[in-house]
């Protein structure tokens, strides 16, 4: 029971403070352009309590750990944000979305230097931090991957209907009520069934793989780790 629970603690810290963060990033950086729905309502907080879905960011991500499926899925209550309150709507809906993942990227690197310093604390209490600290690099990293996905709702889909030009916006922003089934698709649906024919085919690993890894190496040289 205690290894396990250490175990979870090794992700469950780094994962709810980089969800947090996440989270009250974009209530933050709407309040700043126009909309104060989030901060009204108290979701610009470094408070985890005001962020955490029990379901999405406690349960369904324990379990994940405990059955050693391979990886780990969940997400936080999103931060609710009124795009038509910004003062520029089109404009500022692309840096409401980019501030989640930003934040990511930036506790990534912070994470990172602040492994130097684990290396001082004695015994049991440094391997610990330094666990954490780890696991905190390649969670943010991945959130913030995953969340650049150009498909809404994910801030990636919004950063993209930000930018594109009107023709191929309208279409990709017409994709956010389907959004979820076709993530859950690429999560669990599409592996299952390409194992049924014997095809180690999972879109999600080949999505991320690649441009976490390459973060990493740059998080790694900037940090003193290369």
């Amino acid at each position: 029971m205690n290894q396990t629970l250490y175990e979870i603690s090794i992700f469950a810290i780094p994962a709810i403070v980089a969800i947090t963060l996440h989270e009250a990033a974009h209530g933050y950086v709407a309040w700043r352009l126009g909309d104060d729905t989030a901060k009204v309502l108290g979701r610009v907080t470094f408070n985890p309590l005001r962020h955490v879905d029990p379901v999405g960011t406690v349960i369904l991500p324990a379990l994940l750990i405990l059955s050693k499926v391979g990886f780990v899925f969940g997400w936080a209550k999103p931060v609710p944000v009124n795009f038509l309150r910004l003062r520029n709507p089109r404009r500022d809906m692309v840096w409401v979305a980019a501030a989640g993942p930003g934040i990511n990227l930036i506790l990534a690197v912070a994470s990172a230097l602040l492994l130097h310093l684990s290396e001082l604390l004695p015994g049991t209490v440094g391997q610990w931090l330094s666990y954490n600290l780890i696991s905190s690099v390649q969670v943010n990293l991945v959130l913030a991957v995953f969340n650049m996905i150009p498909l809404p709702p994910l801030d990636g889909g919004r950063v993209a209907v930000g930018l594109l030009p009107r023709r191929l916006a309208r279409p990709l922003a017409g994709l956010e009520r389907f959004g979820l089934f076709i993530i859950i698709a690429a999560l669990f649906l599409v592996p299952w069934v390409s194992g049924q024919f014997g095809i180690d085919f999972d879109p999600l690993r080949w999505l991320l793989g690649a441009p976490v890894d390459f973060l990493m190496r740059i998080v790694s040289a900037v940090t003193g780790h290369g």
